[in-house]
Order: C-alpha cells, then structure tokens, then sequence
C-alpha cells in the first residue's frame, strides 16, 4: 500500500480539541504476571500474597505493563494515524493501580500541533491520553509528543 493510500488520519486532519477513544481490552491476572516475571519482577507484581501486604493492597500490574496495554489500545484505532504513532517523547503518570479483571479504554485529546519550521512535511502533535478502567478511574495519564506527518502529494 502507498502512503496516499494508508487508512487513518494524516496532519491535515487534525486539530487542537479533537478527540478519540479506544475499545476496551480486559486485563487478566496471568498476563500480569507474565510481562512483571519478564519486564518488572517486583513481587507486587507477581505473587498475590505477598502483594496484599504492600501501599497495593493485593495484585497490581505495572505502570509498564499498563503503558504496553495503552499503546496497543491506541494503534488498535484509539488514535487512528496514518504513518503510525511515532513517539518524540513523553510525560507518563499512574495514579491508580490496574487490577486483574479490569476493562481498560483510552481517550485521547490533540492539545498541541506545531509545525515543523524546517521540515513543512510534518509536525509535532501533543496528545493527551487517559487510561480508565471500567469504573471511570484514571490509571495512566499520558502526554505523548508524536511526529505527524502532511498526505503525501501525488
């Protein structure tokens, strides 16, 4: 497929205020404990027992675990770019735990574009993402700075 021809939104049709939102994807507890026995081997993360003892007060996935789990809900159509979700940096924050059993979702707004004063192809383009599981409760925050790109000119 051609860039002109690649579904989603390019630079040109976004603007500051827009909105969107993912579909749901359940978390469960031996995904939990697969990626922190991988990625983040802290016994909060692993073992419920001792977990319980801990600020988590029982099973928690981590914050890592979670921002894999957003981003996946992003590219999955909760931010429907054209050329991908190309990251430039970010500001990520966890205010609540992920819990096994919980339905995560994500909206995001467009809250900046600046456009590149030496590249007129492209943009950066600030988006905030909130994380929520199925009670409305915020579990990640996410200020992404992501490179959008203009419709490729045929």
């Amino acid at each position: 497929m051609r860039p002109s021809e690649t579904p989603g939104l390019y630079l040109d049709d976004l603007h500051v205020g827009q909105r969107f939102e993912s579909g749901t994807l359940q978390v469960q507890r031996d995904d939990i404990q697969r990626f922190a026995r991988e990625f983040d081997p802290q016994h909060f993360h692993m073992d419920e027992a001792s977990a319980r003892d801990t600020l988590f007060g029982g099973l928690a996935a981590s914050g890592w675990h979670t921002a894999a789990l957003t981003m996946r809900l992003l590219v999955d159509g909760g931010l429907p770019l054209a050329m991908g979700i190309v990251g430039a940096g970010a500001e990520v924050t966890w205010p609540c735990a992920v819990r096994p059993g919980d339905t995560l979702c994500v909206r995001s707004e467009v809250v900046e574009i600046i456009p590149s004063a030496s590249r007129p192809d492209r943009a950066r383009v600030s988006v905030r993402s909130q994380t929520l599981n199925q009670a409305g409760d915020v579990v990640q925050t996410t200020i992404a700075r992501l490179l959008v790109f203009r419709r490729p000119q045929i």
